[in-house]
């Protein structure tokens, strides 16, 4: 059983792993570095560690599980949040929001609800028809903006209304893909 500090962003909730004790490093790596009188510490998941602070405007709660990943799907990933900018669409029409670099883990966790025996998340999620929607700015442009990618080509007509709500039926590739897919609705 570990613990872990839980977090809140604009897209969901993520986690820290969490050591309040001595034995709670066993295993980390930090055996011999951290000492007691600077618990508790947080884990950053790249290979660091900070000092864990109650009191930072993000902390949620401190949460124990036998999990790998301890948070379930859709509080790491809101799903349906009015606030939608990033993220997956089903072919549904329902999202799961993220930030802009964690379409990857969000993948991950949709196959392995949707698709366990997927081997490369993306691939199934875009080959099932879901939507990625991700940042369009290029690094010169004034704003960010945001595109939405689909090797398939195609959207459900569930989709596309999902699209429209959400403001991006007036994007150059959106205006594309429901055009090439109107007929299949």
């Amino acid at each position: 059983m570990g613990k872990f500090a839980v977090y809140s962003s604009e897209t969901g909730l993520y986690y820290y792993k969490y050591a309040d004790t001595v034995e709670a490093l066993q295993g980390s790596g930090f055996e011999n570095i951290i000492t007691e009188d600077r618990l508790p510490v947080v884990f950053d998941g790249k290979g660091g560690y900070f000092a864990f602070d109650p009191k930072d405007h993000n902390f949620v709660e401190i949460i124990e599980s036998d999990k790998e990943v301890p948070l379930p799907l859709e509080k790491m990933f809101y799903k349906n949040h009015p606030d939608f900018k990033l993220g997956w669409m089903s072919p549904e029409g329902d999202t799961y929001s993220c930030s802009y670099t964690n379409h990857t883990k969000c993948a991950a966790m949709l196959a392995a609800r949707f698709f366990p025996k997927a081997r490369f998340p993306e691939l199934a999620l875009d080959r099932a028809g879901w939507l990625k929607i991700i940042d369009s700015w290029d690094g010169t442009e004034r704003q960010h903006g945001q595109f939405v990618y689909t090797d398939k080509g195609r959207v459900t007509k569930r989709q596309a209304d999902r699209l429209f709500d959400l403001g991006l039926y007036d994007n150059e590739e959106v205006k594309k893909l429901i055009a090439d897919s109107e007929d299949d609705w």
